[in-house]
């Protein structure tokens, strides 16, 4: 048995018991106090542009359908027919004005409401035995958006999305909003690796630290403009509320010379200069830092870099971003998921580039991808033996031994992001990331009651709830 209260004592004081990364109980818990919690990513509303366009997608075991019905309105349905359990949807994308059952045939219009379903009269007695009326597949618990970003989660009662995001949204703005009408992704190509969902996620959360060793032979090669990768140590690592990452420090300049200098080109650049606010603007111009890897927690990152590609000048670089989840399969198996994301107003040659330019470092079977899941494999399967329920890793880089920081936190006049940032190497972002983990894995779940698919169900009180009350 997992003694719990050990390893969140533990995690707490920076020393992770190296079993959760490859521990069945660990896992369960995580299913139930983190995934069924917080808020998850499903979707991006440019992959369902038109009305009727629809993406399944998971969390966990549970499917859901992310469709614009008819009206434009985006919805989030449990893909689950409400008369024997089938997934109503099969298909991983598509269109449609409503989905059909293939096991009965009952059918729904793709905002969830009741269709049809065969023989209403003759097997239900119509609306007496069954009242199609007001019954529709059931919608996710909550959900919002943020910059063209759907969220879900699983609890009825979550806290409100912008509150969870907190102040990390000051950077997922550098993502997903470079100009007033937002991004565009493509994919998700996906693909499974058997390691541990954590690990990605604490990898681009804050971990400057292993790029000259994993990643020498990428800049060997001079896919980077900079000579040496131990200069990340120059750049920062924050975290803000929910999410944090890391930055490059740029060369000296101004805010135009430094995103010029990443590859952005003038227009895209000015509209950035309309859409970020004057500290959004300061973090690059003033403080010449520019942002990089990041996390969400549980499992959502983002990474922005800038390499050479093939096609362009040879003293030009490409940025691109990337979206990617970590979606957990079990204790030691991971899905990724991983979305390239643009600008929708860039120029189609820019695009294209900067598609290449993120195959090349992070497509399924990118240089950086490679190097990445070698490590974390071997990882996940060393913490499955016996001797790594006795070692308790050190992830305490960046504090002394009487708990004070190594380096000093960056001022607002240093740093004009908001949250916490230090410069150089520390495990600062892994820590958070772990200390939110090991509240949300403390916390008892607390229950959920039944709803009722198109009958009552009988209440704590005796007394019976109709479907429409359910799900209000």
């Amino acid at each position: 048995m997992t003694d719990q209260t050990a390893v969140i004592e533990a995690v707490r004081e920076g020393m992770i018991p190296a079993h959760v990364y490859n521990d069945r109980e660990i896992f369960e818990l995580e299913r139930d106090r983190v995934f069924n919690r917080s808020w998850m990513f499903v979707a991006h509303e440019s992959e369902i542009p038109n009305v009727g366009d629809y993406v399944v997608r998971h969390v966990l075991d549970d499917s859901f359908i992310v469709a614009r019905d008819n009206s434009g309105q985006v919805r989030v349905m449990f893909n689950m027919c409400l008369h024997r359990g089938m997934q109503v949807c099969r298909a991983e994308m598509g269109n449609a004005s409503n989905f059909r059952c293939p096991y009965h045939g009952w059918s729904y219009r793709n905002d969830g409401r009741v269709l049809g379903l065969p023989f209403h009269q003759e097997a239900y007695g119509g609306e007496e035995g069954f009242k199609k009326k007001g019954q529709t597949l059931l919608p996710a618990p909550s959900m919002d958006t943020y910059n063209g970003l759907i969220f879900i989660s699983l609890d009825p009662d979550a806290e409100p999305l912008e509150d969870f995001l907190g102040d990390f949204r000051f950077y997922l703005d550098y993502y997903t909003r470079q100009s007033g009408d937002g991004v565009e992704v493509r994919g998700p190509q996906r693909w499974r690796v058997k390691a541990n969902w954590k690990i990605g996620a604490e990898n681009f959360v804050g971990d400057m630290y292993h790029t000259p060793q994993t990643h020498t032979s990428v800049v060997e090669i001079g896919l980077f403009r900079e000579p040496k990768a131990e200069k990340r140590k120059d750049g920062n690592t924050y975290w803000a509320t929910s999410g944090g990452g890391t930055t490059y420090k740029l060369p000296p300049g101004t805010l135009e010379e430094r995103l010029a200098y990443v590859g952005y080109p003038e227009e895209m650049i000015e509209r950035m200069k309309e859409v970020w606010s004057p500290d959004q603007l300061d973090v690059i111009g003033r403080d010449g830092f520019m942002i990089s890897a990041a996390s969400i927690f549980p499992n959502l990152s983002l990474v922005h870099n800038w390499p050479k590609v093939e096609d362009s000048d040879s003293d030009e670089v490409l940025p691109f971003i990337s979206l990617r989840q970590w979606q957990p399969i079990s204790e030691n198996e991971t899905e990724v998921l991983s979305w390239f994301i643009v600008d929708k107003n860039a120029p189609e040659d820019f695009k294209a580039l900067s598609y290449k330019a993120y195959l090349m470092c992070f497509g399924s079977s990118g240089m950086f991808e490679q190097d990445d899941v070698e490590n974390w494999v071997s990882l996940t399967n060393t913490a499955a033996g016996s001797m790594a329920r006795r070692l308790h890793l050190n992830s305490r880089m960046g504090i002394k031994m009487d708990g004070s920081n190594v380096v000093p936190a960056l001022t607002k006049e240093e740093f004009a992001g908001p949250g916490t940032a230090y410069v150089g190497y520390g495990e600062y972002g892994q820590r958070n990331l772990l200390n939110k983990w090991a509240d949300y894995l403390e916390r008892e779940p607390e229950k959920v009651g039944g709803i009722s698919l198109g009958g009552a169900i009988r209440g704590e009180q005796g007394h019976h709830r109709s479907s429409e009350e359910q799900t209000r």
